[in-house]
């Protein structure tokens, strides 16, 4: 059995194969002793000094939802906005339903009054700050998800990544887990990436 880990997982709510990883490393956590600390980032910070926007006309919905996230963080901790984001993609990515961001609060548990932070500007520096938190680890010219774990000498890394669609299962998802440790643990490593052949499954 591997050693007891936590790692670090920054997610923006809306992109689908973000989604995808997470439910994978749900289900390391039920094969692998692995503690998840759920962390937000933002597209809209990530995107905002390019000249073309990759996310195309999301307008202020991208803002939205990891407003929402960081009140969330900020008031009651990761493992509530871990439930969030649970509530989040099952909503968004499973039924399309986009729009009803009190009704996944009241889904995760949480206050449906949280909803009044997608409008406000009072938690974009929360989303700023865990944002650059992520991005100093992996540097700028990637996307989301950013894993971070701490290894055994005490050094942490940070990978965009892994992005896997459909999320593997039982100890499929235990393997991928730690050859994710295994590639962590080599400091010269970087890169490992091959065009999508589909869409996000969900399956």
């Amino acid at each position: 059995m591997t050693e007891p880990r936590t790692v670090d997982f920054w997610f923006d709510p809306v992109c689908p194969y973000t989604w995808i990883t997470s439910r994978w490393l749900v289900e390391v956590g039920r094969v692998r002793p692995v503690t998840v600390r759920w962390r937000v980032m933002s597209l809209s910070v990530l995107n905002e000094h390019r000249a073309d926007d990759p996310e195309g006309d999301w307008g202020d919905y991208l803002w939205a939802s990891v407003r929402v996230c960081a009140a969330v963080e900020q008031r009651y901790g990761p493992q509530a906005l871990g439930a969030l984001f649970t509530a989040m993609g099952t909503r968004f990515h499973l039924h399309g339903d986009w729009g009803n961001l009190a009704g996944a609060l009241t889904d995760a548990g949480l206050p449906p009054e949280l909803a009044e932070a997608a409008w406000s500007t009072a938690y974009d520096g929360t989303v700023r700050s865990s944002h650059s938190e992520a991005m100093a680890l992996v540097g700028p010219d990637v996307g989301t998800p950013v894993l971070a774990v701490t290894g055994a000498d005490g050094r942490r890394t940070g990978f965009f990544g892994p992005v896997v669609s459909p999320a593997p299962t039982g100890e499929a998802a235990g393997r991928l887990w730690d050859g994710y440790l295994l590639l962590t643990g080599v400091p010269g490593f970087h890169e490992l990436k091959r065009a999508y052949p589909e869409g996000p499954r969900f399956d």
